[in-house]
């Protein structure tokens, strides 16, 4: 593959993005722009572009791309709803994704926000800032023992269902 322009990166993932191209000898350059109509301009000159979920390529930002020597459109996500695939397979740009994100993490992502949630972590955080220690209204409760419904047992559901299992919770799913 020849060069590749990576739009919307953030600063944490740089040092992922360099060795991920640089290990496989691929000419790149990160930017922190969206892609989007007003921006398309600056993939001209790339084989390749690089973009994340929050980039718009619309079939107007695809036809700018194709006129600017783009071939392949490697996206950053496991979702492709941002872009508009019937432009991409008129213009011949080629689109790569990620198959999907590891099940563990997002399942335990899940998790984390619910006990966020349940056990007002956020709140306390914000008060402890303010040297505020008391646990006035921070109280949560167990899960232990409650009954959870999970929509969607797929890979990540079904790990969801498994850490919330071992909570001590009983889990209804659907799916």
């Amino acid at each position: 593959m020849g060069k590749v322009l990576i739009f919307s990166t953030h600063k944490f993932e740089w040092p992922f993005l360099h060795q991920s191209f640089s290990d496989k000898g691929i000419d790149f350059q990160m930017v922190e722009a969206r892609l989007e109509r007003e921006t398309a301009c600056l993939a001209k000159g790339y084989e390749a572009v690089c973009v994340f979920v929050n980039d718009h390529l619309d079939h107007s930002v695809i036809e700018s791309l194709k006129e600017h020597g783009v071939k392949v459109l490697l996206l950053r996500s496991a979702g492709f709803n941002h872009v508009d695939l019937k432009a991409c397979e008129q213009n011949d740009i080629k689109v790569l994704r990620v198959p999907e994100y590891s099940p563990f993490s997002v399942a335990e992502y899940t998790v984390s926000l619910l006990q966020t949630l349940n056990r007002k972590i956020h709140r306390a955080y914000h008060r402890v800032k303010d040297l505020n220690f008391s646990l006035d209204h921070l109280v949560g409760f167990d899960l232990h023992g409650k009954t959870v419904g999970v929509i969607g047992t797929g890979k990540i559901g079904a790990q969801v269902c498994r850490i919330l299992h071992g909570f001590g919770c009983r889990v209804l799913a659907f799916d």
